[in-house]
């Protein structure tokens, strides 16, 4: 086994061999994860906790009271609002991992030319909230501490109707590109789904079913993905310690030509 001493102490196994992926440790830290009580959100509390992280949910509708069979904290806390975000994480800080998977209540969908622009402009809450959270988390958040954000595929390939959604995405992205260098040695990645079975489509019983095998029939995987596969992803990004900046994919092919 090769020691490698150049990598810094970020809870890394460094008596692997030199061709090993160095993978960060998670156990011991401790996670926000926003919008973390449902859909992707509540995928990534479940693995983090699971790996050992002491996590804390966030979103607009959770309670500070726990189910018995729950393995995070849950709180109230509107990442739009920046008076509420400051004193969230003026009580619960520091934090080693911030995971942003919040949506908007509302997002603007259909013909650009017949879209209103209050509803283009809402649909930007998303990026807001995002950078809320972390421009006003920074002192919370360790020196080493990793960031994960997520974008969507239309940011790559923008269906018709969903021109909103496209710009708000590609926002993201270069949000974390612009940003990467400024916070380093912090990290900050995002990940970009594709079409996943979560609670973000309304759609029910057969209805639901029908939506989504439409929607992805002709992917080269042809399903909607799930949110723990997404969460899976998001984990890679907090445990590998090489990256920053990026944005993996986890679409079933969805942006392939």
């Amino acid at each position: 086994m090769i020691p490698n001493p150049g990598l810094p102490d970020r809870g890394l196994d460094t008596n692997t061999a030199s061709f090993h992926i160095p993978i960060m440790n998670l156990t011991g830290m401790r996670a926000v994860v926003f919008g973390g009580t449902s859909g992707i959100g509540l995928a990534v509390v479940d693995q983090l906790a699971a790996e050992g992280v002491d996590v804390l949910a966030a979103s607009r509708t959770a309670t500070d009271r726990n189910k018995p069979e729950e393995q995070a904290s849950r709180h109230s806390v509107d990442v739009l609002d920046r008076e509420d975000l400051s004193k969230f994480y003026e009580d619960h800080g520091p934090f080693d991992i911030m995971v942003n998977t919040a949506v908007p209540s509302s997002r603007a969908q259909g013909p650009f030319a017949e879209m209103t622009l209050d509803g283009f402009q809402a649909t930007f809450d998303k990026l807001w909230g995002y950078v809320n959270s972390v421009r006003l988390g920074l002192t919370s958040l360790n020196t080493n501490a990793s960031i994960v954000l997520v974008s969507g595929f239309p940011a790559k390939k923008c269906l018709p109707g969903a021109s909103a959604i496209s710009t708000v995405g590609n926002a993201i992205e270069g949000f974390v590109r612009a940003i990467a260098p400024e916070i380093s040695p912090r990290r900050i990645n995002a990940v970009s789904p594709g079409i996943i079975d979560t609670p973000l489509f309304p759609q029910e019983g057969v209805a639901r079913e029908e939506f989504l095998q439409q929607t992805t029939e002709a992917h080269p995987v042809p399903r909607p993905g799930t949110s723990a596969e997404v969460a899976q992803a998001v984990l890679f990004l907090l445990k590998n310690d090489f990256t920053t900046g990026t944005v993996v994919d986890v679409d079933g092919g969805a942006t392939l030509p």
